[in-house]
């Protein structure tokens, strides 16, 4: 890995918010300059500029290849993953650019960064120089082979296996990934009394339990309403799946997180309550939905559901910090475009599906509604198995 001289360090920030396509055409007038080489540490910045500020604002800081900037950990997430655990020692069996690592690194006395890409390797040690993260030991090797030869015990093992197949399709199921952590687990649980996986958001919950077996704790983590990980702790003795518990965890700018813990056995055994809109409507944020925590949800808030698939959940009084969106219900439409535009003098809505048989596309075609303005409307099935539309105003 080679660092960059002043001159080439000051062009790269002189740029940083430029259009690459335009720099590589104005080439010539740098000649002095590797300028293609410098356009590819532009793009990655641009890229990791919401997602990785700490490594952006450090001028000195070297990024690898695009797509390793796009497969690491958020800042946000890798933080909340840092506070899950603690210790002596943690080892991140593939450490890739190094942000959980380094996250880790503020948990543990003493992390180990593994990496088998020689060149990403060097360029998390050398980041992890620049931003002064000294208990991190950083080490080029495989995952397997780092295991075979690893002396005494850590802490916690943690795993984030590569979801990219030989032709950058992406994979989902825990076999197909590299390494294979099935196939891993023994030598693993040699190595650590707990484990800390990360998956694809894709990958069913109830397949990962069965097929990990001991499954301590599984948090499914959304940042700003999108799932980005799913994350699993093994340890040696687990419960049945069905007692897991799981928390659906919502991360959000500047406000504490939104978090619901359940099993699935209390799912299983809630009883919801069912009713037809009320004044105020709730959708669920998308760590829940993927966590599967729908009946419990409307229990354990003393809220209504308006339809078994539906996942919308309705009250008489406001909800405060329901975790996900709250609305005000102002009408209740049948889906006919005529009635419909009566609510909207713009034409504009924000239009979400939910257990209805047609599509935002198909509904926007039909009607003609663009999109935008301050109206939701929610197309959906109630109680009585009747399509309906929710006109809504976000609280």
């Amino acid at each position: 890995m080679r660092t960059f001289t002043p001159e080439e360090q000051d062009f790269i920030l002189r740029h940083q918010q430029h259009d690459v396509a335009q720099l590589m055409l104005q080439a010539g007038r740098y000649p002095q300059l590797p300028v293609q080489e410098l356009v590819q540490q532009i793009k990655a910045r641009q890229k990791a500029a919401q997602k990785l500020p700490t490594w952006v604002q450090h001028p000195q800081a070297v990024f690898p290849v695009a797509l390793s900037v796009e497969q690491s950990s958020s800042e946000e997430t890798a933080a909340y993953k840092a506070s899950l655990v603690s210790g002596k020692l943690l080892v991140d069996l593939t450490g890739g650019f190094g942000v959980d690592s380094l996250y880790f690194a503020r948990s543990f006395a003493q992390v180990v960064h593994v990496e088998q890409n020689p060149e990403l390797q060097e360029v998390a040690k050398y980041n992890f120089g620049l931003l002064g993260a000294t208990n991190i030991q950083s080490i080029n090797a495989t995952a397997e082979d780092f295991l075979q030869t690893m002396e005494g015990k850590a802490d916690v093992l943690y795993l984030d296996p590569a979801r990219r197949g030989h032709h950058e399709q992406k994979l989902h199921l825990l076999q197909d990934c590299e390494p294979d952590v099935l196939h891993l687990l023994p030598l693993l649980f040699q190595k650590a009394d707990a484990i800390l996986l990360k998956t694809s958001p894709m990958l069913d919950i109830e397949q990962a339990l069965q097929e990990l077996a001991q499954v301590v704790q599984v948090w499914v983590v959304a940042l700003q309403n999108e799932v980005k990980e799913v994350l699993y702790l093994l340890q040696p003795e687990a419960p049945a799946p069905a007692d897991v518990p799981r928390t659906a965890v919502n991360l959000l700018p500047n406000a504490a997180p939104q978090l619901l813990t359940f099993t699935r056995a209390q799912e299983e055994a809630a009883n919801p309550i069912y009713a037809d809109p009320l004044a105020y409507v709730y959708e669920p944020n998308a760590a829940i939905l993927k966590a599967g925590v729908y009946r419990f949800l409307g229990q354990h808030l003393q809220l209504s559901k308006l339809h078994p698939n539906s996942h919308l959940y309705t009250s008489a009084q406001l909800l405060p910090h329901f975790p996900g969106r709250s609305f005000r219900c102002l009408d209740v439409s049948r889906y006919n475009k005529k009635e419909l535009l009566k609510h909207l003098p713009e034409k504009k809505a924000n239009i979400t599906v939910r257990n209805f048989p047609e599509s935002v596309a198909d509904i926007r075609r039909k009607t003609g509604i663009k999109e935008g303005g301050h109206t939701y409307l929610f197309f959906t099935t109630d109680m009585h198995q009747k399509p309906v539309v929710l006109i809504c105003e976000k609280v």
